[in-house]
């Protein structure tokens, strides 16, 4: 083997355990393992600065700073407070029930939006009904950031890979609900009954709580309707144009900045307060992240492990179909699913210049990138987002909690996605 390999694979594999195992923060692990991958590549030439910069997928850094600023602006009129209260009561102070509704609402949000935006919208939420309720947020948590990535697997907006293989394969918004609608929606029954039964032990029947929310009066936590109502204007016009973004050749993260630049002018708040809201930590460990995994791709170490997945295409492509579900969804939930994505569609692509019919290995590339992140905390943005957030409550989601979790939604997800694939082939 190279030691080109061999070196961005260690690098890469330290920095994983490291992450993983908590013993430092995971944005100080992150940004020293992008520093050692880009101190390598300088010396076995197999990676410079302008490619570590160019590693940096700046639409998604731009996609979070952007809602994360309406996210704090929101958080400001006592907004998140109102659905708080309303949602429990609407629950009737019944965990699992309120688990369902939360998740649901996640759901469907993450087919229109990407996974991201969905999860920065619905945790904050989430933290506040577990507070009210005196319940643990953990599974909530958890619970959305799953069935956020699973739900989104079934659009072209809602899972940042799907985006990625829409615009490479010419796949419409139709195309991918007609092929993977149905599995998914079949993958998010089996996801939420294993996540009934992870949790049996994490929720109560009935919140202690529950008699105190008749007491409460959800109006009474907006302090600002005047600036609420300017915020959710400006929000709306972001939701549309997420739709529109691609017709209008618009990035998400345009979209999303200046959706947040409209808002602060027009609302002009406290700039200190708002800066305080930002996870700076979080998009510097995605920076990092993103150089990390970059220096592994121009090694070409990834492109080794993705050929010998793609190998079996040219003779027998059902089979290679299934092959890639399962190591697309290995292999996302380590490096994350974007970069994952990103080193496999020039493969594909190369397979269709031979004569190979490749529009099913597309669908099995977006089934497995996007059930496969949900494996690990770094896995999918969405998940890094929510174990984030969560270290701002009293229980924080560590890296052995969420593969408790995450790791069964993962296999039953794929389990559900490999017999549904391979019943439904002919028509892919």
């Amino acid at each position: 083997m190279s030691p080109t390999y061999l070196v961005s694979g260690a690098i890469f594999l330290i920095t994983f355990i490291a992450i993983l195992r908590e013993r430092v923060d995971r944005t100080i692990v992150a940004m020293a393992g992008g520093g050692a991958m880009l101190v390598a590549g300088l010396v076995l030439g197999f990676y410079s600065e302008e490619a570590a910069l160019a590693a940096i997928d700046f639409n998604t850094l731009g996609l979070l700073l952007g809602m994360m600023v309406m996210v704090a602006l929101l958080s400001g009129t006592g907004f998140f407070q109102y659905l708080a209260i309303y949602t429990a009561k609407l629950s009737r102070g019944n965990p699992w029930t309120l688990l369902l509704i939360l998740g649901a609402i996640t759901t469907v949000l993450s087919m229109f939006l990407d996974n991201v935006t969905t999860i920065i919208l619905i945790a904050p939420v989430s933290i506040l009904i577990a507070e009210i309720l005196g319940i643990s947020p953990v599974p909530f948590l958890i619970s959305e950031a799953l069935l956020s990535n699973t739900g989104g697997v079934s659009t072209l907006v809602g899972d940042p890979p799907n985006i990625l293989i829409g615009s490479a394969a010419n796949f419409s918004f139709n195309d991918f609900l007609i092929r993977l609608a149905p599995i998914v929606l079949v993958a998010w029954v089996a996801a939420f009954l294993t996540l009934r039964y992870l949790f049996r032990n994490d929720l109560p029947k009935k919140s202690r709580n529950a008699k105190a929310l008749a007491h409460l009066d959800e109006r009474e936590a907006l302090h600002d309707r005047g600036s609420l109502a300017r915020i959710l204007i400006v929000l709306g016009v972001v939701v549309i144009l997420f739709f529109l973004h691609t017709a209008l050749h618009l990035a998400p993260a345009v979209v999303a900045l200046l959706g947040a630049a409209v808002a602060l002018l027009w609302v002009q708040p406290e700039m200190d307060h708002v800066l305080k809201e930002i996870e700076w930590s979080t998009l510097l460990f995605f920076a990092s992240l993103f150089v990390l995994v970059g220096g592994l791709n121009s090694s070409g170490l990834l492109n080794e492990v993705a050929t010998v997945l793609t190998g079996l295409a040219q003779t027998d492509l059902l089979l290679s179909g299934l092959a890639l579900i399962w190591g697309a969804a290995i292999l996302s939930a380590i490096v994350d699913n974007i970069p994952f994505t990103i080193v496999m569609i020039p493969i594909i692509q190369s397979l269709g210049a031979q004569g190979v019919d490749i529009a099913p290995l597309w669908w099995a590339l977006a089934l497995g990138a996007g059930f496969g992140g949900n494996g690990t905390p770094i896995g999918s943005t969405a998940n890094v987002i929510a174990v984030k957030l969560s270290e701002r409550t009293r229980s924080p989601i560590t890296t052995r909690r969420w593969l408790r979790t995450g790791l069964p939604i993962m296999f039953v997800t794929c389990v559900v996605a490999t017999v549904l694939y391979a019943l439904t082939f002919s028509s892919m």
